[in-house]
C-alpha cells in the first residue's frame, strides 16, 4: 500500500519521548507540580481550552476523556469553546481561569491584559493563581511538542 506524501512525513516524525526520555520526565514533573493544589476540574478546563486553541488533537482527546472520567458533563465539555456565551454554566472562577488560559495561549495580541489578570487574581488565592498560570503554561508546552511531532490520539 502506498503512503501519501503527508502520511509519510507524519510517520517519519521523531518519537520525541523515546529519543529524549528526560524531556518526558521533566514535562511530567512540571505537569504534576502545576496540578498541585489546583482543583482538578479547573485544571482539565485549562488543558482542554488551550488544546482547543492550539489544535492539539492528542491533548484534547486525553483531557476530554479525563474530564469525563472525573464526572464532567457533556454539556460543559461541548461548550468550553464558547464559555463566554454559556451563561452561568461555568463559575466565575472557571471563567477567570479560561480567560487567563486564552490570554496566555494566544500572545499574538500582546501580553496578558491587566483586566484579564485582575479578574483571575480576584477569583483565586495567590497560590491558586500561580497554579492556574503554571497549568496554562505547561499544557501549552505539551501542545507545542505534540504539534511538532504530530502525536496522534489513540483509537477509542
Amino acid at each position: 500500500m502506498t503512503q501519501t506524501l503527508e502520511s509519510a512525513k507524519t510517520a517519519d516524525r521523531l518519537k520525541i519521548y523515546k529519543a529524549s526520555p528526560g524531556l518526558y520526565d521533566a514535562m511530567m514533573t512540571l505537569s504534576n507540580t502545576a496540578a498541585r493544589d489546583l482543583e482538578p476540574r479547573i485544571g482539565e478546563l485549562i488543558k482542554i481550552r488551550a488544546s482547543q486553541l492550539n489544535r492539539c488533537a492528542f491533548c484534547l482527546d486525553m483531557h476530554t476523556h479525563d474530564a469525563r472520567q472525573n464526572g464532567e458533563s457533556e454539556q460543559r465539555l461541548s461548550l468550553i469553546a464558547a464559555w463566554e456565551e454559556a451563561g452561568d454554566l461555568f463559575t466565575e472562577q472557571e471563567q477567570a481561569a479560561l480567560a487567563l488560559t486564552e490570554a496566555i495561549t494566544d500572545l499574538s495580541h500582546g501580553p496578558v491584559s491587566d483586566a484579564v489578570y485582575a479578574r483571575a487574581a480576584a477569583a483565586f488565592t495567590e497560590r491558586e493563581l500561580g497554579q492556574v498560570i503554571s497549568m496554562a503554561v505547561t499544557i501549552n508546552a505539551w501542545n507545542r511538542i505534540n504539534a511538532v511531532v504530530k502525536t496522534a490520539p489513540p483509537q477509542r
